[in-house]
């Protein structure tokens, strides 16, 4: 079992290795939109999975997942071939792809976030307008009541 900052270390090298070989070594058009974003290391340094988004080509264009994971796949053996050489390690871990969900995440919570902003504000806005109901002491004195008198 190989220490944490040794996995860290290979995961980064990994990450790196595989985005630059698929921004300038593999020919395949299909990944020019694809952005490696994390990669993690198990802890016997044996399996990569390496996380990544696609964009579209245009702001009103869907990203084509599929043909992404497609290509990929299908560049799997010769990143694999890039990362050996790359580490040096003596074993090249496996590669496997994962679609990186974070950016969806985080764009859903900032909408989210945006929502209860201004339900927080419209709340505000009605506190500062608003007047207790009933007399401004609610409460029953000794000096009030009839029957201490």
């Amino acid at each position: 079992m190989a220490d944490q900052a040794r996995a860290r270390k290979l995961a980064k090298r990994i990450q790196e290795i595989v985005a630059v070989a698929i921004e300038r070594d593999i020919k395949d058009p299909r990944l020019e939109y694809v952005t490696i974003t994390d990669c993690r290391v198990t802890g016997d340094l044996h399996d990569a999975t390496v996380f990544y988004t696609v964009r579209g080509e245009t702001i009103d264009t869907e990203p084509d997942w599929e043909a992404a994971a497609n290509s990929l796949e299908r560049a799997r053996g010769q990143l694999r071939s890039k990362v050996g050489r790359g580490t040096g390690v003596r074993y090249t871990p496996t590669l496997a792809f994962e679609v990186d969900t974070v950016p969806d995440t985080s764009a859903h919570l900032e909408e989210l976030l945006a929502k209860t902003r201004a339900r927080d504000e419209e709340l505000a806005r009605k506190a500062r307008d608003a007047r207790p109901v009933g007399d401004a002491d609610p409460y029953r004195h000794d000096d009030d009541d009839p029957e201490n008198s």
